[in-house]
């Protein structure tokens, strides 16, 4: 929800020239081979899906009606962002019941016939869960404000006014603007890290956390396999209420760039995901997955847990939203999640509903769909469970708007035109060239369809043997199939190549797959010596590859690559 703040991304030097990053702890992870340790999870945007009653909008039916399209894709998880009753303030993130399903979605039985027909096809559902704050109409906060007395009084961010009348401190809210709200009922001041009608919960209610863990039960009761937790780092603030430093500059909103050292990643969060963690454990197979902006790979290593108690999949957002194509920088971010996770499986997302498309933040506007699938290699090749977004798979990019009447999304409201929001992101998903891609029988979607559809959707990109979508069912065949792309060990090899990012994964059973990418607009000859890794084949069989067929030989001293090209090839 929140990577429009910046997110530091280091770069760490370039070591030797060729080095061997074993899996850590490989035989205490073979042991417990949880169901979320390779897998590949596929995040829908609802409104987006799938419309099956013909109001634009997409729903859990339109779900349920793709499940076949997913499970021949191959993925082993669906994670749906909110479907909960809302005022659709955040368009869904603003939740006013936990415990119900959004009459626009459709009903609880819709929902457990998702969930039914899902396991048929071996499946899991993940939803999404948001616990910084709910809706300013949730019945919790209705009653908070009401008094300073009530028995939820202490429910939420509450602080009384400056001395001189105005807000608590210079906080600011993340969607533009002072994060206070005054509230003439209760004459307080409430706190809210998002929208004004998105207040923050207090975590230091004990009753807010029984009620809140009490919800999450119902839920695995059901049968939801886990939960993607939304703004998790965002559960605490300073409770001396500390002015945040102020940066230089300002934001798309014309407020001044602050630190968010007193209002993100507190150390008491990790009090609470232990607890969560803990809520969860109490149903077999169940996974928790934290949104996790964090600025370095150590703050990301402190999410799994010092006992491995807390997430099991923390987003790893340091190698996707680097933004440039780089050998140097993607090396850097896989070696650190090889080396300075104690062993824990990352989670490698490229693209999500709050971020620009990867199609188009790493796309050249000449080699794109090379580009494409580079970045479709690098997701789903290194050791980890990887995340993918909607049309992800078929080159979906951002058809943002140009006018800002037509703007859905209030930060681009707010922030127009420097922010244009998140609506590029969000449009409905293309099955086929016929009206509205198929998506919905509406007369006008809740977003347009993007323009490109007729090219560029399901039933064009199936049936063309060369499409990134069978690109990407390939990929997700290969990492299920292949005993060293499922659970290999990882290794970085030819280290001191800028231009070509390299590294081999190696299986028990004596299987080696080398994954070789051009990182650069030009074509790139190498050779490989895989003799320190203990692999003495000089020659390989391709596997996967951007710009050959599968089969092919090629002998590792001279592996030749057009532009952003990417090879997936089994050494023999």
């Amino acid at each position: 929800m929140t990577n429009r703040r910046s997110v530091l991304l280091g770069v760490c030097a370039v070591l030797a020239t060729i080095a061997v990053i074993p899996a850590q702890n490989a035989a205490a992870a073979k042991t417990s081979e949880a169901w979320w340790k390779h897998a590949v999870i596929y995040e829908v945007y609802p409104r987006s899906f799938g419309d099956t009653n013909g109001d634009g909008i997409g729903d859990l039916n339109g779900i349920t009606k793709h499940l076949d399209y997913l499970a021949d894709l191959g993925v082993d998880a669906i994670w749906i962002a909110p479907f909960y009753p809302s005022p659709q303030v955040d368009f869904g993130y603003d939740i006013s019941d936990y415990t119900a399903i959004d009459p626009q979605y459709g009903t609880m039985a819709d929902f457990d016939r998702l969930v039914s027909e899902a396991r048929k096809r071996n499946i899991n559902i993940v939803t999404d869960l948001v616990l910084n704050h709910t809706s300013d109409r949730h019945p919790w906060f209705m009653e908070s404000r009401s008094s300073r007395t009530n028995p939820k009084a202490d429910w939420y961010m509450w602080h009384d006014a400056a001395a001189n009348g105005q807000p608590p401190n210079n906080w600011i809210s993340d969607f533009g603007h002072s994060a206070w709200q005054w509230d003439p009922q209760r004459q307080q001041y409430y706190y809210h890290m998002f929208y004004k009608e998105q207040p923050d919960l207090n975590w230091d209610n004990r009753d807010l956390r029984s009620a809140v863990y009490d919800m999450i039960r119902s839920w695995m009761k059901r049968g939801v396999a886990g939960f993607r937790l939304d703004a998790i780092t965002t559960l605490f603030e300073d409770p001396e209420l500390r002015n945040e430093p102020v940066l230089p500059g300002v934001s798309a909103y014309g407020d001044p760039l602050v630190t968010h050292e007193y209002t993100d990643n507190l150390p008491r969060v990790h009090e609470v995901i232990r607890e969560l963690r803990q809520v969860a454990d109490e149903f077999p197979d169940r996974v928790l997955i934290g949104e996790t902006y964090l600025p370095n790979i150590q703050e990301l290593g402190k999410m799994y847990g010092a006992k491995n108690d807390e997430f099991q999949l923390p987003m790893d957002t340091q190698l996707g939203f680097l933004n440039h194509l780089s050998a140097d920088d993607f090396r850097s971010k896989l070696r650190e999640a090889e080396l300075e996770l104690n062993g824990n499986t990352p989670l490698f997302v490229f693209d999500n509903h709050d971020n620009r498309r990867s199609w188009n933040r790493y796309g050249d506007g000449v080699h794109d769909a090379a580009i494409a699938r580079l970045i479709a290699t690098l997701l789903l090749t290194p050791r980890c469970a990887a995340l993918m977004y909607y049309g992800q798979e078929l080159g979906m990019d951002n058809s943002d708007p140009r006018r800002k009447e037509d703007v859905r999304d209030p930060i681009g409201i707010t922030g127009w035109p420097k922010e244009k929001g998140r609506d590029g992101e969000r449009t409905p998903m293309q099955w086929n060239d016929g009206p509205n891609a198929g998506f919905s029988t509406a007369v006008k979607t809740w977003l347009p369809v993007a323009p490109d559809y007729r090219t560029r959707n399901v039933s064009v990109e199936g049936s063309d043997p060369d499409s990134l979508l069978n690109y990407y069912k390939a990929l997700i065949r290969l990492r299920r199939d292949n005993s060293a792309l499922h659970d290999g060990d990882f290794a970085l090899v030819n280290e001191t190549d800028h231009n070509v990012l390299s590294y081999l994964r190696r299986a028990g059973d004596g299987t080696a797959v080398l994954v070789v990418l051009n990182v650069s607009a030009k074509p790139q000859t190498v050779s490989f010596n895989l003799e320190p890794q203990g692999v003495y084949g000089g020659h390989a069989s391709t596997l996967l590859s951007s710009f050959g067929k599968a089969g092919q030989s090629a002998n590792l001293s001279r592996v030749m690559l057009p532009a952003y090209g990417s090879w997936v090839a089994q050494i023999r």
